[in-house]
């Protein structure tokens, strides 16, 4: 064996070897079916499809209205802007209740990382109250706030603190004690410990419990306005829902249903999957 085959490995001497591989150009089918956008696209096409063949088979439309008759519908709110009143007032309610949830949340999650005392709070208070449905407060609210915006909002503040609470914590507990020990030598404890050590390093578990949160607070406040959505004369979309089905108008219900999917798509992809990408992704905290 000479001395070139004893220092050079068989693999880089096969490589060496072997004549350059020129990759083959992607097609223009190939490319289009690599953009996840078109890609998403066409299976909510695929499944508006199946909606509109269903609804035919089923032949009634106060049972299940085809898709063209419930984009009708829809279009139709629209343009007389009910839908976009219906849609504003929700969440206006929705952003009050989800960021005193976070507020609460994050005093409590900073409260069990600074004491055991703390973590001790947290755990039994999410042990007691997690479990709870949102909506079987409605009762209490009323009593309490009476039928309004606050009866809204605290049910909504209870669907956000606790799952927000559990991420942030889990979160917290898992930063590693290196870094906690930068933070300690730094001199930093109280809030800045938490804001500038804690929070950036499990931020990826931060993130996910704000969309927890989220999901949370949506379904818990739709489901509330179901139940008692007027205030003041107006309601949000839950309450347009409940109305339409009184009435009869199920392709305008269906419209209704298409409205609630269509903003959580909204508030999924573009606004935590923006942050998603220019925070977690960029720093190279998830794979």
């Amino acid at each position: 064996m000479s001395v070139k085959e004893a220092v050079v490995p068989l693999a880089l001497r096969q490589s060496l070897s072997c004549p350059e591989q020129v990759e083959r150009p992607l097609g223009l089918g190939e490319k289009l079916y690599n953009i996840p956008a078109l890609r998403k696209l066409l299976l909510l096409a695929a499944v508006a499809a199946v909606w509109q063949v269903y609804a035919a088979n089923v032949g009634n439309p106060l049972l299940f209205p085809g898709f063209s008759a419930t984009l009708q519908a829809w279009w139709d709110g629209l343009t007389s802007g009910v839908l976009v009143m219906r849609a504003a007032f929700s969440l206006k309610i929705l952003l009050v209740g989800y960021a005193a949830g976070i507020v609460l949340a994050a005093l409590l999650s900073g409260f069990a990382a600074g004491s055991r005392l703390g973590g001790d709070l947290l755990e039994t208070l999410t042990a007691m109250f997690s479990p709870l449905p949102a909506i079987a407060l409605l009762p209490l609210a009323l009593l309490w706030f009476g039928l309004g915006d606050g009866s809204l909002v605290f049910v909504l503040v209870h669907s956000v603190v606790w799952p927000v609470s559990l991420s942030m914590h889990s979160g917290f507990k898992a930063v590693s004690p290196t870094l906690r020990m930068v933070g300690r030598n730094y001199g930093l404890s109280g809030p800045g410990y938490v804001i500038r050590i804690l929070v950036p390093a499990a931020f990826p578990s931060v993130l996910s419990g704000l969309k927890n949160g989220w999901a949370f607070a949506w379904r818990t406040l739709i489901a509330a306005e179901l139940v008692f959505g007027v205030s003041s004369g107006s309601g949000g979309l839950g309450w347009f829902i409940y109305e339409k089905k009184n009435q009869l108008e199920i392709p305008s219900v269906f419209a209704g249903l298409l409205t609630v999917i269509l903003i959580g798509l909204a508030v999924e992809n573009l606004v935590f999957r923006t942050i998603e990408s220019r925070t977690v992704r960029r720093w190279g905290m998830q794979g």
